[in-house]
């Protein structure tokens, strides 16, 4: 479990840059998922190869790849339309949904201590951030990305057992680039863009590209998918309420979008930690219960 946990905060980590790449790049969020999924399928065949699973297997991950990407389409999509702080405070939604989503995939009785955590946390993140009426669709945008966000990592978390890390990502990647590619036409006609679609990434654009599938992509979703081997869905999706944490507070620093970091930022980093520690308390009290059974 401490190897988990560790594996655990190191792609929170490296998931608190996604949303400054999402700045970063001045693509539509379209082509920021279609070259995100190329490029990550492009680094893994490398090291991988095309490595066999089952047919029923692979349409597994391919929907969760599927879900993976129209998640990262809604993320950016948030993010285009508001700013990269309501982007990632909209995503610490997930941990809510997921304490209602997860016992439904593994027929459980709800948590209310895990509604509690998350609600704790939702509390933090209001005192971070005042929303503004002129980001409402942003944050409907980014509502809906937590929500799709969540059904993905527990769903993750089942289709993944007996199967690599690396092979996991790899056809997620793959088959949901397929899967993507199909629903891109619709996505568009619910969320019409702005900018141009299609567009070849070149320059600063190619070179964040890049960087975003090796960094946020491959290496944080080994780590998620290695850590979810030893812990709950719940636990790595509260966990992931630190990343705005980390993505506001560089997102000061490198876009200045400029709220000075007053008494209430710190009140809501401490209820978000609160609730991440509480819950990191919780699971391994119930892991040693398991073990002394």
């Amino acid at each position: 479990m401490k190897k988990s946990f560790i594996q655990l905060h190191l792609s929170v980590l490296l998931a608190g840059f996604t949303g400054l790449f999402g700045k970063l790049i001045t693509l539509n969020e379209v082509d920021i998922v279609w070259y995100r999924m190329f490029f990550t399928s492009m680094i893994l065949l490398v090291f991988t190869g095309l490595p066999r699973v089952a047919t029923r297997k692979m349409l597994q991950l391919a929907g969760c790849g599927a879900l993976l990407g129209l998640h990262w389409m809604l993320f950016y999509g948030s993010i285009k339309a508001s700013n990269v702080s309501i982007g990632v405070i909209c995503f610490s939604l997930v941990g809510f949904f997921t304490a209602f989503i997860e016992p439904i995939v593994y027929h459980r009785r709800i948590s209310w201590k895990e509604v509690l955590f998350s609600l704790i946390t939702l509390c933090g993140l209001l005192f971070i951030f005042s929303f503004d009426a002129k980001y409402r669709y942003g944050i409907m945008i980014g509502v809906i990305s937590s929500f799709v966000c969540a059904l993905y990592a527990t769903l993750n978390k089942r289709v993944s057992v007996g199967v690599k890390s690396r092979t996991v990502l790899f056809y997620q990647m793959a088959a949901g680039l397929v899967v993507v590619s199909v629903i891109i036409p619709f996505y568009l006609l619910v969320f019409p863009s702005n900018q141009p679609v299609l567009v070849i990434p070149e320059g600063g654009n190619l070179w964040w590209m890049l960087c975003h599938a090796l960094f946020c992509t491959v290496g944080m979703y080994l780590l998620q998918i290695q850590a979810l081997r030893g812990l709950s869905a719940f636990t790595v999706n509260l966990s992931y309420n630190l990343e705005p944490c980390y993505t506001i507070l560089m997102a000061f620093v490198f876009f200045g979008e400029a709220r000075e970091v007053n008494f209430s930022f710190y009140v809501g980093i401490l209820l978000i930690l609160a609730s991440v520690l509480l819950q990191t308390w919780r699971a391994v009290n119930l892991q040693k219960q398991e073990t002394r059974v």
